[in-house]
């Protein structure tokens, strides 16, 4: 079968011959990959710089995907650490960690949308108490991620969601996607009574505009869970210590480790089937897998999915 391989961790990724997967013991299935998402997660595992990588070269990348089993069946999987991904023809899974997909699926729609969705999706089900009628500012909005972290709030019965980010043209896109409103970092003080925040982007950017929205707010004894997702601006952030002491401010993380991979899958089910219904768009675009070296590296709105 051919398979992309990154040999080294300061390597890119190669086409190139792979030997098959065997099943070793009873709880593994060897399955065809259909489509599999190039996602942020997907690179930082395989350049060694997420945290839940665990450094074994030479690897597969591919951190999920749609695949089909012996049976017929579709299914989304995500797999645990390992060095045989699902950028390949074939891999190996373990079905307690994926979900049969419904008949008349875009594999392409659904190995485009599920890493990304998941991230707001885990945060609010299962990393914080959010209930219908809160109010939720995404940071990073303009992002694929975010954009889903968008529709994901309003779809949960958020109020009011603020879109915030830094280019315009695409700010102004997310009304039609349920923003009630979108600002810049700099008008980060229109957003102060929000009740949630989903940080993409910490960093700099993040700690800066929490000390503008703290002291904006009508209330400072309502509380604020800040949910730190991503780190597109940087992987630290100087928060200064009146932003905890002044105000009722939490401050938590949502990832791999943070939520129980239990919890993780029972909640694809659903983000699966609110995928395949429409209720989320999805920017996808089907690029074949041997062009991964072109594409590794590609800037583009769209989130690549490869396809054997």
């Amino acid at each position: 079968m051919h398979a992309a391989v990154i040999p080294a961790a300061d390597a890119p990724p190669v086409y190139r011959d792979h030997p098959e997967p065997a099943e070793r013991h009873g709880d593994e299935l060897v399955v065809e990959v259909l489509a599999a998402g190039l996602h942020h997660l997907t690179r930082a595992k395989a350049n060694g710089s997420h945290y839940s990588g665990n450094g074994v070269y030479p690897l597969v990348p591919g951190v999920d995907g749609v695949v089909r089993d012996k049976e017929g069946n579709l299914r989304y999987v995500a797999l645990d650490d390992t060095p045989l991904g699902t950028f390949a023809d074939r891999t190996l899974i373990d079905p307690r960690r994926s979900v049969i997909l419904p008949d008349g699926i875009d594999p392409v729609q659904i190995a485009a949308a599920m890493n990304p969705a998941m991230s707001s999706w885990i945060a609010l089900r299962r990393r914080v108490d959010f209930h219908a009628g809160q109010r939720v500012l995404v940071l990073g909005a303009t992002g694929n991620a975010g954009r889903m972290a968008v529709q994901i709030a309003k779809l949960f019965g958020a109020a009011q969601v603020i879109a915030a980010g830094r280019d315009t043209t695409r700010l102004k896109a997310l009304t039609a996607l349920g923003a009630d409103e979108t600002i810049t970092f700099d008008q980060i003080g229109d957003a102060a009574d929000v009740d949630v925040v989903i940080d993409y982007v910490w960093g700099e950017p993040a700690a800066g505009a929490m000390i503008p929205m703290l002291t904006a707010r009508a209330d400072r004894t309502a509380p604020l869970t800040w949910i730190q997702i991503g780190s597109i601006a940087g992987p630290t952030a100087p928060i200064p210590s009146a932003a905890l002491r002044s105000t009722r401010l939490q401050i938590v993380g949502s990832g791999i480790g943070s939520v129980p991979a239990r919890d993780i899958l029972a909640e694809l089910p659903e983000l699966a089937s609110a995928v395949a219904a429409g209720a989320i768009d999805v920017r996808a675009r089907a690029v074949p897998l041997a062009q991964i070296a072109q594409a590794w590296t590609a800037q583009t709105d769209d989130r690549i999915v490869f396809v054997p």
